[in-house]
């Protein structure tokens, strides 16, 4: 059995993410198929096995390949950076902030000395960075930053499904106008390549409409004007795309089989699709890096933090999504 190598750093202590760290490692679907390597801090993790009452040990190790993976040994990479005094449940700090970044930072450093074969991360707070003055907002850019990537990409994957964003944090207002042809045309170059990369060759990217019935020729909105001419030039260029579908029935088809993914256009176009499908099991991963990261796509659940009530299916999903890719991933 070939396992590889899942670094998983433990997100914000006073967060969910060392609980559902350990009730993964406790599924022996994952153990089967990851080595995992945990980036956190002893203490934090010594709480979270006890809150759990969960059979594990942990065993703290410098590298990778000093683990013990082994059903009952939890392998942790300790950076000793929470002082227990000054922690609390549920709380934004900027002890945690800043440990939450040490522990992604040592995960991206084992990925790019190719340490690890992939990143799986658990959730951050964006107030206790900022309580830690780290100039950045959430996952995408400390990775997009620490890896020297200028725009990483965003997918989720679903039950096989998988969605690309046209565009994500911006006002609807804004997200419409960036509805234009060239656009349209970079991010399909940039999310086939990140698709051949993830070692998805074959089939078709499907681009979502934006208007009710793709507009209806102009009864609806003329935004669709522009992807026409987008899906036209790329055809010419030998890239098998379709579109504009609705996106009424696109994210439909997509999960029948029909597209190998889809270009939704905004944020909330493709989140509602994915996490109507099944919450709990919609994957990010950012693409375009040297490293592979997948990423539950939840928060920090201050409000039961501690308790042992979260649950791990995203954690879970993450790991094996990582180790789905990684053996095709270049």
């Amino acid at each position: 059995m070939d396992r590889n190598y899942i670094a998983v750093p433990i997100g914000d202590p006073a967060g969910v993410g060392p609980e559902i760290v350990v009730k993964s490692l406790l599924d022996s679907k994952v153990f089967e198929s990851a080595k995992v390597v945990v980036i956190g801090d002893k203490g934090i993790m010594e709480n979270a096995i006890e809150i759990l009452q969960a059979p594990l040990r942990i065993h703290v190790i410098e590298e990778p390949d000093q683990g013990k993976y082994d059903q009952d040994v939890l392998n942790l990479i300790d950076l000793d950076n929470v002082d227990k005094s000054q922690f609390e449940y549920g709380k934004v700090s900027a002890m945690c902030g800043q440990a939450a970044f040490d522990y992604i930072k040592k995960s991206i450093e084992l990925a790019m000395d190719r340490k690890v074969a992939a990143v799986s991360t658990t959730p951050i707070n964006k107030e206790a960075l900022r309580a830690a003055e780290i100039p950045y907002i959430g996952h995408t850019e400390i990775f997009g930053a620490l890896t020297n990537t200028e725009d990483p990409l965003t997918m989720f994957e679903v039950h096989g499904m998988r969605v690309f964003f046209l565009s994500r944090h911006v006002s609807l207002r804004e997200a419409c106008d960036m509805v234009k042809k060239d656009r349209i045309i970079d991010y399909v170059h940039r999310c086939t390549d990140m698709l051949k990369r993830l070692g998805v060759r074959e089939g078709t990217m499907a681009i979502a409409g934006l208007n009710p019935h793709c507009g209806e020729h102009g009864l609806f909105g003329n935004e669709e004007e522009e992807i026409y001419p987008a899906v036209e030039q790329l055809k010419k260029e030998g890239y098998d795309v379709a579109g504009p579908i609705g996106a009424d029935s696109v994210f439909h088809q997509a999960l029948q089989g029909r597209y190998n993914s889809v270009l939704s256009l905004y944020h909330d176009q493709g989140h509602i699709a994915t996490k109507t499908l099944d919450f709990e099991k919609t994957i990010a991963i950012t693409g375009g890096m040297p490293i592979l990261r997948t990423s539950v796509d939840h928060g920090t659940a201050f409000d039961i933090a501690g308790t042992g009530k979260a649950s791990a299916v995203s954690m879970k999903e993450a790991i094996l999504l990582a180790v789905k890719y990684c053996p095709n991933f270049r």
